[in-house]
């Protein structure tokens, strides 16, 4: 994954370099040629009375505009491509809106606790699709499962941050960061805890809110909300 990483990012300043150093092609300055020379093409320059050239091109407007044209042609894609690769650097911050969202495995089937508890052990954690589809963990307790799930979106790129037993702890693969069982960031280069999310049950179906009350494994406010 950090090779992949590494070679995106290679390829989109390098795509960004190419696009820059054509936009700046796009501006041809008039050439000075000897002054037998200056009535020339599309370079037709007047010159007065007493033979001082006066600097007019008969064209310049419409080579402006052309220039325009083309660096106008050139900020889409390059805006494009600059916006995603900042995107790609920016913490993920998003998170879910009001009501609850009915847990789905990973065929979007919705949990039962019946079928949960059947399956867990206690203290287990296992991904399932949580507020607004996306991966989140539950933590699984003697009865049933705790009062909250753990998003398993790491703060730092977005990656899906694995629960590693051995270690008690959840551990990105991309970059190195590491959380606590809880998913108290612990360890960078990630900036932010993993958010938090209410588990509720209804009608036998695990479900998940939004959770907007202070982050009690930091004593903050919530930064998903």
């Amino acid at each position: 994954m950090g090779k992949q990483h590494k070679y995106t990012n290679t390829l989109a300043v390098l795509a960004l370099a190419a696009c820059c150093f054509f936009a700046v092609q796009a501006f041809v300055a008039p050439s000075w040629a000897p002054a037998e020379h200056r009535v020339r093409g599309s370079l037709v320059a007047r010159q007065s009375a007493g033979g001082e050239y006066t600097g007019f091109v008969p064209d310049m407007q419409r080579r402006t505009l052309m220039n325009l044209v083309t660096v106008a042609a050139s900020a889409i894609p390059v805006g494009v491509m600059l916006g995603g690769y900042l995107y790609y650097f920016y913490p993920q911050v998003g998170g879910g809106a009001g009501g609850s969202t009915v847990c789905g495995d990973v065929n979007g089937t919705p949990i039962t606790l019946a079928g949960w508890v059947k399956a867990h052990k206690p203290n287990d954690r296992d991904l399932v699709q949580g507020l607004k589809g996306e991966p989140a963990y539950l933590i699984s307790t003697e009865t049933g499962i705790k009062d909250f799930a753990v998003s398993a979106v790491c703060t730092h790129l977005g990656c899906v941050v694995p629960w590693q037993r051995a270690a008690n702890r959840f551990i990105c693969p991309c970059h190195g960061s590491q959380y606590d069982e809880n998913g108290k960031k612990v360890r960078g280069p990630a900036p932010l805890s993993l958010a938090l999310q209410h588990t509720v049950i209804q009608d036998d179906k695990i479900a998940v809110s939004p959770w907007t009350e202070t982050d009690f494994r930091t004593g903050l406010s919530p930064w998903w909300s």
